[in-house]
């Protein structure tokens, strides 16, 4: 009895979400937006996250041009059948958002089937808190459903598998991430070119 409510409230909490969710194109022009505005998504407004914004605006610019799929992923999600939902929670001051989005986008514009949503984290915290990561809201967040049904599929994020192990790893001896380690993660993102999240992806059509 437990599940079935619990299935049935998560339903509820998908279809709130989906609602007021909006397409990649309109997340950038949101991004964009925000930049012109000197502001970030979200209730906090600084000048550090309005930096963050811009940053993540110039990087998405350069990565939606530049991400390219491996062949092998690529004729997955080409020969995919299924009708998925990814919906991803996200805010423009993101920076693991900022490396994974156009990755995601690309791999989701190669199949009819799959379509793709964004919702902002601080705006839907029953949703946030619904797919927490090790207790934390870690963003992104990309979260599988099942189109017709809304079951939920699975989940990815806020980073790929490889840089998670790094991650955890770093913590376990240093207690937390320090700006050297930050500044590592990004150049790890720039030398994996989104391969690392294509192959995770690719892990959720099965």
């Amino acid at each position: 009895m437990e599940n079935t409510i619990e299935i049935k409230n998560t339903v509820e909490l998908l279809k709130r979400s989906l609602k007021k969710a909006i397409t990649y194109k309109d997340y950038r022009e949101l991004v964009a937006n925000h930049v012109q505005q000197g502001t970030s998504s979200g209730p906090t407004q600084n000048e550090e996250l309005a930096h963050y914004t811009l940053l993540n605006d110039s990087r998405m610019r350069r990565l939606d041009k530049t991400t390219k799929v491996p062949n092998a992923i690529s004729n997955r999600f080409e020969k995919f059948r299924g009708n998925q939902t990814w919906l991803v929670l996200s805010e423009s001051w993101c920076g693991d958002a900022a490396q994974s989005l156009p990755i995601i986008n690309k791999l989701a514009e190669m199949n009819e089937g799959i379509d793709l949503k964004l919702v902002l984290r601080d705006e839907n915290p029953e949703m946030m808190n619904a797919f927490l990561t090790n207790g934390s809201m870690s963003i992104p967040k990309l979260i599988a459903i099942d189109t017709n049904t809304l079951e939920v599929l699975g989940d990815w994020g806020p980073r790929p598998s490889i840089l998670k192990t790094m991650v955890d790893n770093f913590k376990a001896e240093n207690g937390s991430l320090t700006p050297l380690f930050k500044q590592e993660l990004q150049v790890w993102y720039n030398k994996n070119k989104g391969q690392n999240i294509a192959e995770d992806l690719a892990g959720l059509l099965d």
